[in-house]
């Protein structure tokens, strides 16, 4: 097996995805051949593979700093939560079923067998894997059949880094309280924790690494500032997207509002138009109104069509989309929002949860059947209405049809994809990550602007290079402020 070091959190949310990508582009710079894993990942934000499956969008991300091609098995068990209580499990990048927490508790230790199988896979190209877990350690009453932190790293024997948010405060209390509560074969994996999210002087916390050095036992790797670039780096999580779309732009010339479904998925299709200085995104919370004022509401994607649009009606959401309409607005639904468009949805197997059927919100001639085989994959289609090329994935489950479909918003392989209302202010598609295609999402902004009279410099930033150029950005920030070296030593290089 190749050299291997894994990142922990003592808490969620402390930046692990960021540092892993980090790594992944300081190594791989470094001529080495570097992987990233995950053995365990709960997202409904994810990524098709090149090897046609699905991972979390994070490991996506991972593989672009290793400048290696995805697969399924940087990401083998991937959990999509579908309710409150239950995930849709997504085990080696196909769609595995669908369980309850406590019924998934029961069954994941069956289920490590595969992940170590995907390790091996792995390792089998790599001169270095930098593993990623999942939530934190410290979470013991989750302990038994583990297969996210600890649990993993002893079946594989795997050396633990732990990492630190100190932006969130208690950092030191994290830190030596995940120490406290683990098992001794547990901690013993345990070789050094770094310092996340400092914002200011790091040498104020220079005690505050000894007390931790000399509570735990552990190697301080270093204290890592706070690096602002980080917002051009594509979404794990719904709440990094709100940090992106809340820096304040009056005056845009363009506004769009995203209303925020309990299930929202693949919401990376956001990224992009976040990243536009002269794009004002707008995301509609629970009880918030859609604003008068926007030139589209964009619904997004969902991971149970039929409950989130229960809760779209809920909110009143059905009425300021009616209103938007009878404004002139558009609207644009992105796969799970597209079926929502529609006049009907069917879900007789109970594909994304209880089965069921239910009226669509009408504004497309459109109905769906949720059924069959989920479609992964990535394609290139040509955007009618704009006469050029735009690449995107697909990543659904599902059949539409319906009169609109005969004015598709895209031609996909020679046939009609998507469909358009006969004025063409009501846009839907399976297609995600169109917004990504830098030529689409200029043409597309234009055409809002210019509905409304007004103009803006769209599309001026290459997204995908902006991409690398920020993990670039983030390798140096890493490489001069933490102790690479020793990470390298612990890894076993």
């Amino acid at each position: 097996m190749p050299a291997t070091i894994m990142l922990q959190g003592a808490g969620s949310n402390v930046g692990k995805s960021v540092l892993v990508a980090g790594l992944c582009r300081h190594f791989a710079d470094a001529g080495l051949r570097v992987r990233p894993f995950k053995p365990q990942n709960m997202s409904n934000n994810a990524a098709v593979t090149e090897d046609g499956g699905e991972i979390g969008r994070a490991q996506a991300m991972q593989a672009r700093g290793c400048r290696a091609p995805t697969s399924v098995h940087m990401n083998p068990v991937l959990l999509k939560p579908e309710s409150e209580t239950g995930s849709q499990i997504i085990v080696q990048g196909q769609r595995f079923g669908s369980m309850r927490a406590r019924e998934y508790g029961t069954h994941k230790a069956e289920l490590l067998p595969r992940v170590l199988d995907s390790f091996e896979i792995i390792g089998r190209d790599a001169d270095l894997v930098i593993v990623e877990g999942a939530g934190s350690p410290a979470e013991v009453n989750l302990r038994a059949g583990d297969i996210a932190n600890m649990g993993f790293a002893v079946a594989a024997d795997v050396p633990v880094v732990i990492v630190g948010d100190i932006d969130r405060g208690g950092v030191i209390a994290s830190l030596v309280g995940t120490d406290a509560v683990l098992e001794a074969a547990d901690r013993a994996l345990i070789k050094g924790f770094l310092i996340n999210k400092f914002r200011g002087d790091t040498t104020l916390f220079a005690e505050g690494m000894e007390i931790i050095r000399r509570a735990t036992g552990w190697q301080g790797i270093g204290i890592l500032p706070w690096f602002p670039p980080a917002r051009f780096l594509p979404a794990e999580d719904i709440l990094d997207i709100k940090g992106k779309a809340g820096e304040a732009r009056d005056g845009a010339p363009v506004r769009i509002a995203v209303p925020v479904l309990r299930r929202i998925a693949n919401f990376d299709d956001l990224d992009p138009l976040a990243g536009e200085p002269d794009v004002d995104v707008v995301l509609v919370e629970a009880g918030d109104v859609i604003p008068p004022d926007a030139d589209m509401v964009l619904l997004p994607g969902s991971k149970s069509t039929i409950s989130d649009l229960a809760f779209f009606r809920a909110q009143g959401w059905d009425i300021d989309l009616a209103a938007h309409l009878r404004r002139g607005g558009v609207v644009m639904g992105l796969c799970g929002g597209y079926q929502m468009l529609g006049t009907r949805l069917d879900d007789p197997q109970g594909v994304e949860g209880p089965a069921g059927a239910t009226d669509g919100l009408g504004h497309l001639r459109v109905e769906t059947m949720l059924a069959g085989d989920k479609r992964l994959t990535r394609v290139t289609a040509h955007a009618n209405g704009f006469d050029r090329p735009v690449s995107g994935y697909e990543i659904h489950m599902g059949r539409t049809a319906g009169p609109d479909c005969a004015t598709p918003f895209l031609t996909l392989d020679g046939r009609p994809e998507g469909a358009m209302s006969a004025d063409g202010r009501v846009i839907g598609t399976y297609l995600h990550g169109i917004f990504a295609d830098d030529g689409f999402r200029r043409a597309f902004l234009d055409w809002l602007a210019a509905r409304r009279g007004r103009s803006g410099a769209f599309g001026e930033v290459d997204f995908d290079s902006r991409v690398d150029e920020t993990l670039d950005k983030l390798a140096a920030h890493m490489a001069a402020n933490l102790d690479l070296d020793s990470f390298a030593r612990i890894a076993g290089l």
